[in-house]
């Protein structure tokens, strides 16, 4: 059913990350002598790491001049971290180390241990911009930034140089980020609602002047073209927003606060992609209860299955699930008569690939193929995985869950950063596949701004186009009858 995004109700990198997280075989890291605590996962021991202390996490984090975190711990924490510390206040921690360490507020510098230190903190401030650049909209991040620069900048002009390249291609994203978040604002702004008083009039001119099948009578071209539309949400969704989304107060510090206080504007590309699915199901359900007649409101539900089992085939199982959704609403249900005129075979083998038994046994299997296939494709249309969003978010919540509360002893527990990372980061490969299908610009336009009824209205549609069959029904006919008679 449509979603709504709450932690409590609610419901998988950059290029070249590995979400594989752990300690390196022998031989697969460059040989140098250690200054901070190990590489990757591992600790300075050589053991993994399965919980710490945050200052002992961060200390992880800080690059010497004889040592670099593994990047898949750079993603890790720089993803988790921010359930227990803002990415402000993180850098500051990086970089007073790294003024600590290194003695950079010494003059003069001792510019041979500067020039081994000096790349290595450029690489930890690039991949941080580069994965995380939403982080960098505060200004006190840019400001940090610029202060450890600064500092190292007198011992290698070239570190200038870098520096400068780094903020333009930091303003080209964000940029990018914003304009992308733009055009999804004008979108749901333009989308608009049918009267649902015009609903009882079913006698005059319908109230939508097109409907789905005028506009695309395929259903492996409408597949396509939502699949055009999922990938665009995809791609504006950032790794930090599945954390930020359930960010909370320390629970040590005893002020929890719900979901989404000062990290709501910070989640909006999420909550974004939710808006669509419920729009989709709502405008599958108009779809099939506004035809006057059963034989076009059946042939309007064959349709919708033929999509859906085409997204299925792509690999676009969150259209999938929200065709089925709207299929399943109640209004719709109901339409005992339509559904008996409709095929509905293939619409069954469907909903048992999307059944929720077992936590959605099914699907995750479906899934796990399709993440197969993506992984040894030849072409983008092979990689195309795209989840149903709304049960990723539920697994991710869990996940947040768990790396949110402190062990007994105040540690963190890092193999719940590793698991939250893992899942984030598979998410963020597929997130990444440009999409293969041609743009067919009538049919996005229909899908983002076709009228569509609310959930009164659709009842409404419904009980006109088949009579209440209980006296439950029969009063909320009439209810809603009389409330559109009186707003006339």
């Amino acid at each position: 059913m449509p979603q709504t995004v709450c932690s409590g109700t609610m419901f998988t990198t950059p290029s070249g990350f590995s979400p594989h997280l752990a300690c390196a075989e022998p031989g697969e890291e460059e040989e140098a002598p250690q200054e901070g605590p190990g590489p990757g996962a591992c600790l300075a021991d050589g053991h993994p790491i399965t919980s710490a202390s945050l200052d002992t996490l961060i200390q992880n984090l800080v690059p010497t001049a004889d040592y670099y975190p593994e990047k898949a711990y750079v993603f890790t924490f720089l993803l988790s971290a921010r359930l227990f510390i803002p990415p402000p206040e993180l850098l500051a921690r990086v970089c007073e180390l790294c003024i600590k360490q290194q003695q950079l507020d010494q003059s003069p510098l001792d510019t041979a241990k500067v020039r081994k230190f000096g790349p290595k903190i450029l690489q930890l401030l690039t991949e941080w911009t580069e994965t995380f650049p939403s982080d960098f909209r505060e200004e006190k991040m840019v400001g940090h930034l610029k202060d450890i620069i600064h500092r190292i900048a007198p011992c290698d002009e070239a570190y200038w140089k870098t520096l400068n390249q780094v903020l333009q291609k930091l303003s080209q994203r964000l940029a990018l980020m914003s304009q992308g978040e733009e055009s999804i604002v004008k979108v749901s702004l333009n989308a608009s609602s049918i009267s649902d008083k015009l609903v009882a009039f079913k006698t005059k001119p319908p109230p939508i002047q097109k409907d789905m099948l005028s506009i695309c009578n395929d259903p492996y071209t409408l597949a396509q073209q939502l699949t055009h539309v999922e990938l665009e949400h995809l791609s504006h969704i950032g790794p930090e927003e599945f954390v930020q989304a359930f960010v909370q107060k320390d629970s040590l510090d005893g002020t929890q606060q719900p979901c989404f206080s000062d990290q709501k504007k910070k989640t909006s590309n999420l909550e974004a992609y939710v808006r669509w699915f419920n729009r989709l199901c709502y405008l599958v359900a108009t779809e099939i209860c506004m035809p006057a007649k059963k034989k076009q409101r059946a042939q309007v539900i064959e349709f919708f299955i033929d999509v859906a089992r085409e997204c299925f085939n792509i690999g676009n199982f969150n259209s999938l699930m929200a065709i089925i959704s709207g299929m399943n609403m109640s209004p719709v249900s109901r339409l005992k008569k339509t559904w008996g005129k409709a095929k509905t075979a293939k619409f069954f083998i469907l909903e048992h690939q999307m059944d929720p038994t077992g936590n959605f046994y099914n699907y995750r299997t479906a899934l796990r193929g399709a993440a197969h296939r993506s992984q040894t494709a030849n072409s983008n249309r092979e990689r195309i995985v795209i989840p149903f969003f709304s049960l990723l978010i539920k697994d991710i919540y869990f996940l947040n869950e768990g790396c949110a509360n402190r062990l007994p002893n105040g540690h963190v527990n890092f193999e719940k950063f590793m698991e939250l990372a893992r899942q984030v980061g598979e998410f963020m490969t597929w997130k990444q596949v440009e999409c293969p299908f041609e743009e067919d610009r009538a049919i996005l336009h229909y899908l983002h701004t076709a009228p569509i009824f609310s959930e009164d209205g659709l009842y409404l549609a419904s009980y006109e186009s088949e009579s209440p069959e209980n006296q439950v029904e029969k009063d909320r006919w009439k209810a809603l009858r009389s409330n559109v008679l009186g707003k006339t």
